[in-house]
C-alpha cells in the first residue's frame, strides 16, 4: 500500500488518495472513526454519556485501545443507557471486573456508575445533557485562526475544557480532567480540530453549519 506522510503538515494519504490527519493512520478502523465521527457535532445524550465515560477509561491508554473495545464496552454497560448504568450494583461491578473485553479498572468502573447518577441530576436541571455540554462551546473568536499540525500539538486543554472540568468536578463527576474534557470536546464536535487540508475538516464545517446548539434554559 502506498502511503505518504508529510511531517510539517501532519497529514497523510494512501492508495485511496484521501487526505487525513496523521493520528489515524495506523488502522482502517481508526481512519473510519476519523472520517465519520471525530468532530461531527453530537446532541444525543446517550452518545455524549458514552464518550465521556470512554474518555475516562482511556486515561493512561490510547484512544485506539478503547475504540477496539468499544462494542464490548457498549455490551457491558447496557448501551450506556444512563438510567440503567446508574442502577448498577455490586453484582454488576463484579461482572464488569471479570469482563476481559473491557478495561477492568475498578476505579474507572465505579466512576462510570457514579457519573451516570450525576448525569441523571444534570438532565433534571438542564433537560438534556446536550444543553449542559454545549454551553461550553467556545466562541469562534477564541479559537486559533488555523488548525495546523503545530497548533494542534499545543491544544491539549482550553479555557472551556478547564471550566467544564471544574464544573463537573463540583457536581461530583470523576475522571473528567481538563485534558480529558478537551478530547471529549474535540470528538463531540464542540471544536473542529481537523488539520487544515484534511478531507474531513470541510465535512465537519458543513455539519457544524447545519447544527443548532441546544438552548440552555433561562433562569
Amino acid at each position: 500500500m502506498l502511503e505518504e506522510y508529510s511531517a510539517p503538515t501532519g497529514l497523510f494519504t494512501d492508495d485511496s488518495r484521501v487526505v487525513r490527519c496523521v493520528w489515524c493512520r495506523t488502522t482502517p478502523q481508526y481512519q473510519h472513526y476519523h472520517d465519520t465521527e471525530w468532530g461531527i457535532p453530537v446532541n444525543n445524550d446517550t452518545r455524549l454519556f458514552e464518550k465521556i465515560c470512554l474518555e475516562g477509561f482511556q486515561a493512561g491508554l490510547s484512544w485506539l485501545t478503547i475504540l477496539k473495545k468499544r462494542e464490548a464496552f457498549r455490551l457491558a454497560f447496557t448501551g450506556f443507557d444512563i438510567d440503567r448504568v446508574a442502577a448498577f450494583d455490586e453484582s454488576d461491578v463484579k461482572r464488569l471486573l471479570s469482563d476481559a473485553g473491557i478495561v477492568r479498572h475498578g476505579g474507572k468502573i465505579a466512576s462510570t456508575i457514579n457519573n451516570a447518577k450525576r448525569a441523571q441530576e444534570l438532565r433534571i436541571e438542564f433537560g438534556t445533557l446536550a444543553r449542559y455540554f454545549w454551553q461550553f462551546e467556545p466562541d469562534a473568536s477564541t479559537r486559533p485562526e488555523q488548525i495546523t499540525f503545530q497548533t494542534l500539538g499545543g491544544l491539549t486543554t482550553s479555557a472551556q475544557s478547564i471550566a467544564l472540568s471544574k464544573d463537573l468536578r463540583k457536581r461530583g463527576w470523576s475522571f473528567v480532567g481538563p485534558t480529558t474534557m478537551y478530547a471529549f470536546m474535540q470528538a463531540m464536535g464542540l471544536v473542529n480540530d481537523h488539520i487544515v487540508g484534511c478531507s474531513a475538516r470541510l465535512q465537519v464545517i458543513a455539519a457544524r453549519a447545519e447544527f443548532q446548539s441546544p438552548p440552555v434554559p433561562s433562569d
